[in-house]
């Protein structure tokens, strides 16, 4: 029964385009509530029981097609339900400024699409027969087009869109030749279970890479991610927080169960996943430092946060391939961890970033400023996110960090001397991905909430509905309750863990160190709450006075004059990485002469360089070479016949002289 369940609820969206307008949303979100209820049973079910679920739900002439729910299925399917359901809560006051603009259809198209993209993400992580997987997969990617081009009225997310369906192609092509190959050559049938045979009897590395790059581009890794910085801002702040917070997780979900069936090379592949992903997170969060727009930076600082990731993955596997259990299971656990943190702080940022583009109808940091004032509450769960995103405690992001810290800390002596400077580059990788992260929340939070408006942007801003802060309240809850006690969530991670390792004594041993860290950060949030309460009596009786900030002897009419801005805030990281960050300024110079001088500007604007080296300037050159063929495009029908004949006659001669 419970998986029939899915398929009648597919039957049953399509009401969405049949119910009154007014209860379109109420009715989505009882669909997708039934569908959560259903998929959270069969995950409990999972890490309940020692072996997989498998339970058939179709014959066809090649075999039966299975959902196979182990407990790595299981925990994605707890991530995707937790994320898509914020996500639907949040979206109904988010979306509401769009009814006066949105035909009813328009609004049920929307509504139908978010169901289908969570249905097929759980279907995702919950099928292994390839054709399957590859239409589910394919499916994820269509509705998920359709939910950025919500306001297909704007070019700029028409072009992001476009990006982002081109590019989901691509990485389906290298899916399917990874299948096609490992299928192939065992004999086995087509999909995830063909490859335990291939991989123990084949070269593993180049297929692999095959898969690696398709759900590499999915993921966001550096130089796969273009897609990412174009489609997150594009979107709908809701469909942001569920694309950041578990779609570009399916990939990571695809490399795991591909290493699940991997038990050879594994340090040529922990090396790749390794290296890739520390370029990744420091590139990522270098990059997201000089933006301007507020979701274009978030989704950069997805790709960092892939980085943090793939960097526990790459780790625990380079433990399996010698042999370390403290390596392999703390690396994987912690990789494992960040996976929940990041949907959990990265979709609060997204829906904090949303209500404050709904207040102010800007995504550009530099006309922002003073927002803590008209939205405090708003401004606290941004915070929150910030400090969660940046791995400092006592939030979640802290406790999944430590997870990989530790194990790359505990095993640096035991091992030679080349993977001794490995772990380390690791380490180190870590702490610049931290410290920059810190710097970049840092201006953000400050350019955004602190100081006074710079543009008149803000003058109406005012603190959103309830039903968009709901949603922000319970990803807050999660988010301080791993951190603050993270052994609620160490016995399904240990026994998730076991899945990909066997050995999990360490991270048993290391919950205990989380439980005295625990205990010390539950006494600083009772240190701190006793100090602000202390404060607020003993000023409770005070008057308090609010004078302008003072501004250096001098205070323009421009807010700019007496206050930082984002530029001016990131141009040290912009010195100091000027080929990554491809930042350029845009002024015209005063010269020597001008006494009196014209009005005059100066702008500043970054460029992603992988995107301009790797994609753009190849397109260029064959659009080029296209002009120039198109002179043969003369609309004359003898000269298209004469095209015609000439053809015919190469390939008689061809033929002729067997040249083929």
């Amino acid at each position: 029964m419970e998986v029939a369940i899915p398929g009648i609820l597919l039957i049953l969206s399509f009401g969405i385009f049949a119910v009154p307008s007014r209860i379109q949303y109420y009715y989505t979100l009882g669909l997708q509530v039934l569908l959560i209820c259903v998929t959270s049973v069969l995950s409990w079910q999972a890490f309940s029981t020692t072996e997989p679920l498998n339970i058939k739900i179709i014959s066809i002439a090649s075999g039966d097609i299975n959902l196979v729910i182990d407990k790595i299925s299981g925990f994605f399917i707890f991530v995707i339900n937790l994320t898509v359901l914020t996500g639907a809560l949040y979206a109904n006051g988010y979306l509401a400024p769009y009814k006066a603009q949105k035909t009813k259809t328009e609004f049920a198209w929307h509504y139908f699409n978010f169901f289908l993209l969570h249905l097929s993400m759980l279907m995702v992580v919950m099928l292994r027969e390839g054709i399957s997987f590859l239409v589910f997969w394919e499916l994820m990617s269509v509705s998920t087009f359709f939910l950025i081009i919500f306001e297909s009225e704007k070019k700029e997310i028409k072009e992001a869109v476009m990006k982002f369906l081109i590019q989901m192609h691509i990485a389906l092509a290298f899916l399917l030749a990874a299948f096609l190959v490992s299928s192939t050559v065992t004999g086995e049938s087509f999909g995830f279970e063909s490859l335990a045979a291939y991989f123990n009897s084949a070269p593993v590395f180049p297929v692999f890479l095959l898969f690696f790059i398709g759900f590499g581009i999915k993921a966001g890794f550096i130089p796969l991610h273009s897609w990412l910085p174009h489609a997150h801002p594009a979107a709908p702040s809701h469909i942001s927080g569920v694309m950041s917070g578990v779609m570009i997780k399916m990939g990571i979900y695809g490399i795991i169960r591909t290493l699940t069936y991997i038990h050879t090379e594994l340090l040529s592949v922990g090396m790749l996943i390794l290296l890739v992903s520390a370029f990744s997170g420091i590139t990522g969060v270098v990059i997201a430092i000089v933006q301007h727009d507020y979701k274009r930076l978030l989704a950069y600082h997805s790709i960092e946060n892939i980085g943090i990731i793939g960097i526990g993955i790459g780790i625990g596997v380079i433990g399996l391939a010698i042999g370390n259990p403290v390596l392999a299971s703390l690396g994987f656990a912690g990789g494992l961890l960040h996976t929940l943190n990041h949907s959990l702080f990265k979709s609060l940022l997204f829906y904090s970033a949303g209500s404050i583009y709904q207040q102010t109808h800007t995504k550009n940091i530099e006309q922002l400023g003073g927002l803590m004032k008209k939205m405090p509450v708003t401004a606290v769960f941004f915070l929150i996110g910030a400090i969660a995103i940046s791995g400092l405690p006592p939030f979640n992001g802290f406790i999944s960090e430590f997870l990989i810290y530790s194990g790359l800390f505990k095993s640096l002596s035991n091992n030679d001397l080349l993977l001794s400077f490995v772990l380390l580059g690791g380490i180190v990788s870590l702490v610049i991905i931290g410290g920059l992260a810190v710097y970049c929340f840092t201006k953000v939070f400050s350019i955004i909430f602190l100081g006074n408006a710079r543009s008149p942007m803000t003058a109406n801003a005012h603190e959103v509905r309830i039903d968009m802060l709901i949603p922000k309240y319970l990803i807050a809850v999660f988010i301080v309750v791993i951190g603050v006690m993270p052994f609620i969530v160490m016995g399904p991670l240990t026994a998730l863990t076991n899945e990909l390792v066997g050995d999990t004594s360490p991270l048993r041993q290391t919950s205990n160190t989380l439980n005295y860290i625990s205990i010390s950060l539950l006494a600083l949030i009772i240190l701190a709450t006793v100090i602000w309460f202390l404060k607020k009596r003993l000023s409770a009786n005070k008057t308090i006075s609010v004078e302008t900030t003072w501004g250096c002897g001098y205070t323009g009419a421009d807010p700019a004059v007496h206050q930082y801005t984002a530029t001016s805030y990131a141009d040290y990281i912009v010195k100091k990485a000027r080929l990554l960050v491809g930042s350029k300024k845009h002024h015209k110079p005063l010269s020597k002469d001008e006494i009196f001088p014209d009005p005059t500007h100066f702008s500043t604007h970054s460029s992603d360089v992988f995107e301009d080296n790797l994609i753009l300037k190849p397109v260029r050159k064959l659009l080029a070479l296209l002009e120039r063929m198109a002179v043969l495009q003369t609309g004359n029908i003898q000269d298209y016949l004469l095209y015609a004949i000439l053809f015919v006659i190469f390939i008689s001669l061809i033929t002729i002289l067997n040249i083929i």
